[in-house]
């Protein structure tokens, strides 16, 4: 049997997940502990080196200290920040203020102590994270962060079985188009979802629709779904909208922009016969990602100028809601976007009418 390990290491990318599975084991541990008088949670958080000695000498002091009835403590140390990389978490006074922390936990006898840590961000590359993946209960809470999608997908699935909800297909991953990379509300959108969802228990893509909000990056404006549907009246009616609840002209400019150089660059690669619109996104597109996205050097960061940094399936999405426009379209939609934002410097009390104007050349055609 192998030998019980001095302490619990709870680590990851995101605080908010890491503090969830921190505060679920620390609830275990201190079930086992019946005097509340030995249960001691200390913050991690450090700000700069001072605040890091502060913080490794009050865990050292809860570590040292012997129960007053003679029982079993435990010390959580949570929400610890200074083992990322970061000017903090590099300093040299760190490094070696993370050296006594070792040391400290080297020591701990857990038959006395239960010793909790959780910490998020953190640098995996340096000895200290390496050697409590070894020497602790070590747990690494949403894997390494090489495919973030696919672990922001698997938090929602696993909160939807919490509630015994399921998603239907296209559901999660516009919800994840809609919310973004923020766990907290892709944890509450789910809960949500699940209660609405009631005895069916399956979360279709039309309830993400109807209830989640848009949060992401504004590509999902009303006004820019109904334009990029070919729909004239509906892109009229969102426009006044927008503008009736005190909206201004440069959100909506902008998030236009946004999908139309996402289209231009989709538009191209199906001319090219590179890839199609198929039903589940872009078939053919990691052999399209393949051959061009050496050609965005150094992008590497989610934008509209970089095709290869956007989600396939909402890719398909983007290019399968409506008739995919053509390439002369998409390009005389850019510098009529360009017009409009110029206009509206010219005439800013008339914002809600340059957009109308510019809908009505680009749709009634």
């Amino acid at each position: 049997m192998a030998a019980a390990k001095n302490f619990t290491f709870i680590c990851g990318g995101d605080d908010f997940l890491v503090g969830r599975a921190g505060k679920e084991r620390f609830a275990m541990l201190a079930a086992e502990v019946t005097d509340e008088f030995s249960r001691e949670v200390l913050s991690g958080f450090a700000a700069n080196v001072s605040e890091v000695e502060a913080a490794v000498n009050r865990f050292r002091d809860a570590v040292q200290t012997v129960s007053m009835f003679g029982g079993r403590r435990v010390v959580w140390l949570k929400d610890v920040n200074f083992l990322a990389d970061t000017v903090t978490g590099r300093a040299e006074s760190t490094l070696k203020l993370v050296e006594d922390l070792q040391q400290v936990l080297e020591n701990v006898n857990p038959a006395d102590t239960a010793v909790l840590i959780t910490a998020a961000p953190l640098d995996r590359r340096r000895s200290f994270p390496k050697w409590c993946e070894k020497n602790a209960d070590f747990t690494l809470v949403g894997g390494d962060g090489d495919s973030a999608s696919e672990a922001l997908a698997g938090v929602a699935l696993a909160e939807a079985r919490a509630f015994g909800a399921s998603f239907a297909p296209g559901a999660v991953e516009l919800m994840l188009a809609k919310v973004g990379a923020n766990t907290r509300l892709i944890v509450e959108e789910t809960r949500k979802l699940a209660t609405y969802a009631g005895d069916k228990a399956l979360i279709e893509e039309a309830h993400v629709a109807e209830l989640t909000p848009n949060v992401a990056e504004g590509d999902f404006f009303e006004a820019a779904e109904a334009f990029f549907s070919g729909n004239l009246q509906w892109t009229l009616a969102a426009l006044h909208r927008h503008f009736f609840t005190g909206g201004d002209a440069r959100p909506v400019i902008s998030a236009l922009q946004n999908r139309n150089r996402i289209l231009l660059q989709v538009r191209a690669l199906v001319d090219a016969g590179e890839v199609r619109v198929g039903p589940r996104g872009l078939d053919g597109f990691p052999r399209a990602q393949a051959a061009h996205a050496a050609k965005f050097t150094g992008a590497t960061e989610k934008s509209s100028f970089n095709l290869f940094t956007q989600n396939p399936w909402y890719l398909g999405k983007l290019a399968g809601n409506a008739k995919l426009p053509t390439l002369r379209r998409l390009i005389d939609n850019q510098q009529e976007l360009i017009t409009a934002f110029e206009e509206i410097v010219r005439r800013p009390d008339e914002q809600e009418e340059v957009l109308r104007e510019m809908a009505v050349r680009c749709l009634a055609a």
